[in-house]
């Protein structure tokens, strides 16, 4: 490889896998949606009317994130970071809504050191041992 390339760093997902159970009633009027051209498919559906839930309840998640004092959209937090925490003697109160991202090379030691309590609604990436680690901390 010539010395100006560089790789890629691999990407990190943004989104996330659930699984949905539906009747088989709502299940086929999904599909006869998407048959009729209204939808590219089942999961174009399921993201679209959950969007419009969101939007229809926007005003209570606005409220709601601000009385329980959650940090919207992606967190991360490095082994700087924490070293960093670590250092001036505090400790974390991690609070998202949306993704929150322990660093890979964080130790469970670090985290246990420095990370109080962990509350995610939404992801919580780090390594299995960290989230070990923390088991007691996550409400």
């Amino acid at each position: 490889m010539p010395d100006n390339i560089l790789p890629l760093r691999a990407k990190a997902p943004d989104t996330e896998k659930i699984t949905v159970n539906l009747g088989y009633v709502d299940l086929g009027q999904v599909d006869l949606m998407v048959q009729e051209g209204f939808y590219s498919n089942r999961t174009d559906f399921i993201r679209t009317a959950i969007r419009n839930q969101l939007d229809r309840h926007a005003d209570v998640l606005k409220q709601s994130t601000l009385r329980h004092s959650l940090d919207l959209g992606l967190r991360n937090f490095s082994r700087a970071d924490l070293e960093a925490v670590q250092r001036a003697g505090e400790m974390l109160q991690i609070n998202v809504l949306g993704l929150a991202t322990i660093a890979a090379d964080v130790t469970p030691e670090l985290a246990r050191a420095t990370i109080a309590s962990v509350a995610v609604l939404g992801a919580l990436h780090a390594t299995p041992a960290v989230k070990a680690a923390l088991a007691d901390r996550m409400r």
